[in-house]
């Protein structure tokens, strides 16, 4: 959501800063700022727009100083302005970065006013360096004082904070938003993110939930949750600052499917509090028009319209919001009936899909309650042009065929679904219920990783095949879509994806001993409709590659090729179904022998019509 850097050293941490914030920036680009020591005073610059305004600001002001903290923003309170560019500071004695929301900044903000201090900006984050301001003032020490505050926000938060009374110490604490520590000799920094440091370390620590941290340039010092001072181990990384190659893998795809549990980590990161996700997540006014939304209208291309349907189906079911989902192509050429009070959400992953920035251009003229995006790219023309959007946080995908872009936006869907489903008065239980689900989503995801061995093995039976049917029902339907186009786009065997209640409507008649049928089968209240299905494939001598919950395998027949999966809660089994589907179409295509990561005929981002 926002991006923080701090550095302590004994020479100018000025580039330190901006070249920290230039990797964070996919974090956030709607206004940067940095603080720093500067004779006795702290030195303050901020501007909207990204980065690089930033560093053409700083050539002309010149600013330098050995500490300093500095932020890349996505705004949630307040627009994005100058005026609420982060640090934000309480007169020249405190400055801070934040990133996350506090959620009683409300009544923090009043406590504040009551107490003389004035309020400058419209965000939560200076509630902040009021109350640290306040601390001081009263005779704590910078340390005690952040420590002292951070026990009165509740959030979820990452702070960094620089005091004019500490000119080399630069103080943090985290909870619910990652912070790590960067160790070097003589000096020591905070971020949000190892990449930000890689170019001056690679020696890190991750800070735990609850913990706060003292940095100066001798070393840090870390108190947990319940005031205890800590050690905690350091890592060396071996990330270097040129993250995009493939390391110890084959090829791309392969790497970024097994970054799965990280970057949906990521995506979920900031965004959940207890039973329930902020608006605020999706902007600063969004909460403004979703407690008014009673239709989503989706529009998206590929991948993305297979995440689009799925989250009908979660709409529909969890939230009680009625919705439509059309590929962009289709939509913008026809003369659609805006149901009112409709969201119009566009998903994408480059933001730049020509059919899809076409329809949202088009629905701009029309009476649509607001629009949102869900993108994996902070600058494109979807974001900047949607009133909304929630960033996916997927990182760079190189690889053609989309893998963690499409459950990161799974998961980034299933946070707007949970966001609305509150604003529906949805049950606080079942809210808390689909909360904890997607808490628990990147390890669930890393135990499905564990397969790959035995999938690679079930890959070797596609070798001579020319055709593929993949079968799902319910919100599976799309995950079974989004399996045959991996298949098909990477290895060239054609395979289609059926509702498997329509098998004998038609798909049927291709199912014979050379026909592979590929199933998902979770253990729902479809699973015995399912079953029947797959009777019939087995009836007409079809091969069958089931990828099944333990719990729903007991009535599959024993020459079924069976991928099990430890039983997996409603809301998320469609992204959990999904990783097997990838692996199995990436193994096929290797054995076929295929340029996996650049598949003939496509290209990664599809700019024209």
């Amino acid at each position: 959501m926002c991006g923080i850097v701090a550095a302590t050293a004994e020479r100018d941490v000025v580039p330190i800063l901006l070249a920290g914030l230039q990797a964070l920036e996919y974090r956030g680009y709607d206004s940067a700022g940095f603080c720093v020591h500067v004779a006795g005073h702290l030195a303050r610059l901020r501007t909207e727009g990204k980065v690089q305004r930033l560093k053409e600001l700083q050539e002309k002001e010149a600013l330098a100083g050995p500490c300093g903290i500095a932020h890349t923003r996505w705004a949630t309170h307040g627009p994005p302005t100058t005026r609420n560019a982060h640090p934000h500071t309480s007169g020249d004695s405190v400055s801070v970065v934040h990133n996350g929301i506090i959620e009683n900044h409300a009544e923090l903000r009043a406590e504040l006013i009551a107490d003389g201090f004035e309020m400058a900006t419209d965000t939560d984050t200076e509630v902040i360096a009021h109350l640290i301001a306040r601390a001081e003032k009263q005779g704590m020490e910078l340390f005690a004082a952040v420590r002292d505050t951070v026990s009165r926000l509740k959030g979820a938060y990452a702070i960094a904070v620089a005091s004019r009374s500490q000119p080399q110490m630069v103080c943090g604490a985290r909870k619910g938003s990652p912070l790590v520590v960067g160790l070097g000799i003589g000096e020591n920094f905070l971020a949000s993110d190892i990449h930000a440091l890689l170019p001056v370390t690679n020696r890190f620590i991750y800070l735990e939930e609850g913990d706060a941290v003292a940095v100066t340039r001798q070393g840090v010092v870390i108190v947990d949750r319940d005031g205890k001072q800590v050690k905690r181990r350091s890592h060396e990384s071996e990330f270097t600052a040129d993250t995009v190659d493939r390391g110890q893998y084959r090829h791309y795809m392969l790497k970024e499917i097994h970054e799965q549990p990280a970057v949906v980590a990521e995506t979920l990161e900031g965004r959940l509090m207890q039973s329930s996700v902020p608006a605020e997540v999706f902007g600063p006014l969004a909460a403004d028009y979703f407690g008014q939304v009673e239709h989503v209208q989706i529009i998206a291309c590929g991948t993305s319209y297979h995440a689009g349907l799925v989250a009908r189906h979660w709409l529909e079911s969890l939230a009680k919001i009625s919705c439509s989902v059309e590929v962009a192509s289709e939509y913008r050429y026809r003369n659609p009936v805006v149901v009112p009070n409709s969201l119009f959400l566009t998903i994408s992953q480059s933001g730049e899909t020509a059919d899809t920035l076409s329809a949202l251009r088009m629905a701009k003229e029309r009476d649509y309650l607001t629009t949102v995006t869900i993108c994996n790219v902070p600058e494109s023309s979807l974001v900047r042009e949607s009133d909304h959007c929630l960033m996916t946080r997927a990182g760079p995908e190189i690889g053609v065929a989309s893998t963690k872009a499409f459950t990161t936006q799974l998961t980034a869907l299933a946070l707007l679904v949970i966001q609305l489903a509150e604003k529906r008065g949805a049950d606080e239980a079942h809210l808390a219920r689909w909360v904890e689900q997607l808490h628990s989503l990147p390890g669930r995801i890393r135990e499905v990783l564990r397969s790959e061995k035995h999938i690679a093995r079930l890959a070797q039976r596609f070798g001579d095949k020319h055709h593929a049917l993949f079968l799902g029902r319910g919100s599976h339907y799309p995950i079974a879509m989004e399996g045959a186009l991996k298949l098909k786009e990477i290895s060239y065997i054609h395979a289609e994806a059926y509702p498997a209640g329509e098998l004998k409507h038609g798909p049927l008649a291709l199912v014979d001993e050379q026909m592979p049928v590929i199933a998902v089968a979770p253990n729902d209240e479809l699973l015995g409709k399912l079953t029947s299905n797959l009777e019939e494939v087995r009836a007409r001598g079809g091969e069958l590659f089931v990828v099944a919950d333990k719990d729903a395998a007991a009535g599959m027949h024993d020459d079924s090729h069976l991928i099990l999966l430890d039983p997996v809660p409603d809301l998320i089994a469609p992204i959990i179904h999904t990783i097997p589907l990838q692996l199995l179409a990436y193994h096929v295509a290797v054995l076929k022998g295929t340029d996996v990561d650049q598949p003939r005929n496509l290209a990664k981002s599809v700019t024209v019509e």
